[in-house]
């Protein structure tokens, strides 16, 4: 083969293996456009710009229990399934709102905590802030889900919606209502009607504040109510009716701010009753470091005479007393002469919420006549 022969040879073979080459690396970078763009895609199918941005952080509850049977409505397991598994079985959801989920927790709310608390707070707080988020919705157990409720209320800094949720049956139950309370909470949080409304409680196609809202049944799906306000509006086919807003300071109004908090003051709660001897108790609690005590006194807030005189002694030592009651309605405002001892009325707050108030304020202030005008104001 001559010199000449020999050079096409080499050329022609060079000119293979580019073009070869060239081509391989051409359907790669096709391919590697390819999944970019179906990502893309992806991506705007998730989060059109047409529907609101809504988050959901979940923390357990029964909501996502489970149970053996699909008949048994009791004696479940809460906190089972994970949030990615119940916006799965809602699939009507992605109609509502372009979604994300976090798993906070996943527990029965019975086992909530201080530590949960503010974690949550500062979740909330920290995706409101952004202009890519419209509304929250926080999925619950019902056991505390009121407590929550009201500290969100007091310590979330936007006015956008944020919205709790859970359920009273489990979610293999076979009238399981978790599905449907999902939905309209989504709704809910996703309706720019819910703005400046504070957190907002769903369940049962009923909209209540936090402020007011309790339980009042242990078993009923109809089981929150606001029994000093009524609701505060209805949820049919996915579209809120509101009836009436709170009238005390919350979310952007509220003196409360938790971001620079890792823990909360420790307050405990007893009950007044016939033959009451909890003085032993309230002692007890108050040399384990309790700062505050709230009193679930009988009728408007009485408490035994035994207790009371405990109480005086305490009060006197530095541990601040709020009267409530453990009846369900009504108000509780302290007398005069109980007022100058120190005792501090909770007004409408259940046992549970005043807890939360007192929690608060002591994490601002321990002067007696500051946490009462506090009380007198939320």
């Amino acid at each position: 083969m001559g010199y000449v022969t020999k050079t096409l040879w080499k050329l022609t073979i060079c000119a293979m293996l580019v073009a070869t080459l060239g081509c391989s690396d051409s359907k790669e970078k096709q391919q590697k456009e390819q999944k970019e763009q179906t990502l893309q895609d992806s991506h705007n199918t998730r989060h059109n710009t047409a529907k609101p941005n809504v988050v959901i952080l979940a923390t357990g509850g029964t909501i996502a229990g489970a149970v053996d049977s699909s008949l048994q409505t009791t004696g479940y397991q809460a906190g089972v399934l994970s949030i990615e598994s119940l916006l799965q079985s809602v699939p009507e959801l992605a109609s509502i709102a372009n979604l994300e989920s976090e798993q906070i927790a996943n527990i029965d709310s019975a086992d909530m905590s201080d530590e949960i608390w503010l974690k949550l707070a500062k979740r909330v707080n920290a995706l409101l802030k952004s202009s890519q988020v419209d509304g929250v919705v926080i999925t619950h157990g019902t056991d505390t889900m009121e407590e929550s409720a009201f500290f969100l209320h007091l310590v979330a800094k936007s006015d956008k919606p944020i919205v709790f949720v859970g359920a009273m049956r489990p979610s293999t139950a076979l009238s399981a209502d978790g599905p449907k309370n999902l939905y309209n909470a989504i709704s809910l949080a996703a309706s720019p009607e819910s703005k400046g409304k504070g957190v907002m409680v769903v369940m049962n196609d009923r909209i209540q504040s936090a402020r007011y809202v309790s339980k009042t049944h242990t078993l009923n799906v109809n089981a929150f109510a606001s029994p000093n306000a009524g609701d505060m509006g209805y949820i049919l086919d996915g579209k809120a009716f509101f009836y009436t807003i709170p009238a005390k300071p919350h979310t952007l109004q509220s003196e409360f701010d938790v971001d620079k908090l890792d823990s909360l003051p420790k307050v405990d709660i007893l009950y007044s009753y016939a033959n009451d001897n909890s003085q032993v108790a309230a002692q007890a609690l108050f040399n384990h470091g309790t700062k505050g005590l709230v009193i679930a006194g009988s009728g408007a807030g009485s408490i035994h005479k035994n207790h009371k005189d405990m109480l005086k002694k305490l009060i006197q030592n530095g541990l601040v007393v709020v009267q409530s009651s453990r009846v369900n309605s009504g108000l509780v405002i302290a007398n005069e002469a109980d007022s100058k001892l120190g005792f501090i009325s909770s007004y409408d707050l259940n046992p549970q919420k005043a807890r939360v108030l007192l929690m608060l304020a002591l994490s601002k202030t321990d002067n007696n006549e500051r946490i009462a005008k506090i009380f007198e104001s939320y």
